[in-house]
């Protein structure tokens, strides 16, 4: 008896062994996995608050009530960022799992407000890299000033006191936003053309990337991303002829004073630029999606085609 409870013992000290071996590395892979992702959210977050930030840390007239209200913001949209990309099932951000997408939109609302900063705190604190930026800006501005362009359209948004100098701020600051948008559309083509999105290396989950999409909704799926395709495009084309449009007739355009201070033209430039390019970028994706499924669809009609011929 003494001897089958230690053959008992043998094999079942062996056994929980063998177990702890085979879950062992599952279970590294699952806490790196975990703290991979943690690491990720806490560094989009601690980015989405610098951006906020980024105006009055640069700004040299910004009161402490301003930083006061910036500050809480900035917290508020960081831990916003936080639980989005720290959660597993995703809820408003799209193309999360599908780099660089997201990323080239950050840095195209980092570059712009950065760069409209910089404009407004040469104003007060000229540098070198100031009158750079401004030079860049105004002549985009101007190249872009006639009649019916974004540019022209987005001064007219000025009441018509305004002075010729509050109206030149104006063109500078839409010259160089859209000048940024525009690069960072074409980043975003380059990429999308050269095969580098989405990654072919990776498997792409439409319910992940798009959580406001419902496959499921009626209609095919293929269609429907195209006709949003097309929509997002038309709408990223037309919004910054509308914005300025909708301005004009609503409120017949805006104070001089509010519209030129430092932080509403930083903010609104930004906005009236990224809105369309952001667009521009999700009707693109959207088209790519539609066409990475059609693709997949010919695929297997292709293989279970050939099934169907293969000899028994």
């Amino acid at each position: 008896m003494g001897k089958i409870e230690a053959i008992r013992h043998k094999v079942r000290s062996s056994t929980v062994t063998r177990a702890w071996l085979s879950t062992g590395p599952d279970r590294f892979e699952e806490g790196e996995a975990v703290v991979s992702q943690l690491t990720g959210a806490l560094t989009r977050a601690v980015l989405v608050m610098v951006l906020v930030a980024t105006p009055s840390m640069l700004l040299l007239d910004v009161t402490a009530d301003t930083k006061q209200m910036v500050a809480l913001v900035a917290l508020f949209l960081g831990l916003l960022t936080f639980v989005e990309y720290n959660s597993t099932y995703p809820s408003l951000v799209e193309f999360r799992d599908a780099p660089p997408f997201n990323r080239i939109r950050f840095l195209m609302l980092f570059a712009t407000v950065f760069f409209l900063s910089t404009i407004e705190r040469g104003r007060i604190l000229p540098s070198g890299l100031t009158e750079l930026t401004t030079s860049i800006g105004t002549l985009i501005g101007v190249s872009m000033d006639f009649p019916y362009s974004p540019v022209r359209l987005a001064t007219l948004m000025m009441s018509h006191n305004a002075s010729a100098e509050q109206i030149a701020s104006v063109r500078t600051a839409a010259g160089m936003a859209y000048l940024i948008s525009l690069v960072s559309l074409a980043i975003f083509v380059v990429a999308l053309k050269s095969g580098n999105w989405p990654s072919r290396g990776r498997s792409f989950n439409v319910w992940v990337n798009l959580p406001t999409f419902d496959p499921t909704a009626g209609g095919d799926v293929v269609l429907r991303l195209q006709r949003d395709a097309r929509v997002n495009i038309a709408l990223g084309f037309l919004l910054p002829f509308l914005i300025p449009a909708v301005v004009m007739i609503s409120s017949n355009g805006f104070e001089p004073l509010t519209m030129t201070s430092s932080q509403t033209l930083i903010w609104t430039m930004t906005a009236w630029a990224f809105l369309p390019a952001s667009l521009f970028m999700r009707g693109i994706a959207m088209g790519r999606v539609a066409d990475m499924i059609q693709e997949r669809r010919n695929a297997n009609r292709a293989q279970g085609a050939r099934e169907g011929l293969a000899p028994a």
